[in-house]
């Protein structure tokens, strides 16, 4: 993983954008894989773990309503977590996870599922995302790939 970590930040180096994350399934291990990379200060600029409900209000804005709505596990969460980590540390692109690890599953969201949002600048691009690993830390690790790979092709594409 952390070739294409690496490349991820070299884009974001060469086009001079600066990245936030703002994490819940995934608990911190984006941030984590994106810390790895020497030099990456110059690029990112922090993170926050939202795991409850209540720290996703507090600390990412998102919106009560959306929650009772849409729930945590949700595409809508997914855009107001971005949108909000976005906002709270002033960088060009953001990336957010909220989804399902399990072991069961919740708000009728079934296990291996998650959303990931990316903002880039004034653009957002929310996906659905699912695991077929079985054990919880491994659809975890899982969705970091898969939201970082993401991440990866959408800066490709970004001018």
């Amino acid at each position: 993983m952390s070739t294409f970590v690496q490349e991820i930040v070299e884009i974001l180096k060469n086009k001079h954008l600066t990245l936030s994350t703002c994490e819940s399934v995934t608990g911190g291990m984006i941030g984590s894989h994106i810390v790895n990379v020497s030099g990456v200060s110059k690029v990112y600029l922090g993170g926050i773990i939202t795991y409850s409900n209540e720290s996703k209000i507090k600390l990412a804005n998102v919106v009560p309503k959306t929650l009772d709505k849409f729930g945590a596990i949700s595409k809508e969460t997914a855009l107001e977590m971005a949108v909000g980590v976005i906002g709270k540390f002033k960088s060009d692109v953001a990336i957010s996870i909220t989804g399902n690890a399990g072991p069961i599953s919740d708000e009728n969201k079934q296990v291996g599922m998650a959303y990931v949002c990316i903002c880039v600048i004034d653009k957002t691009y929310t996906y659905e995302i699912h695991s077929k690993e079985t054990e919880r830390n491994q659809i975890r690790i899982d969705f970091t790939f898969k939201a970082l790979s993401l991440l990866l092709d959408l800066l490709k594409r970004v001018s």
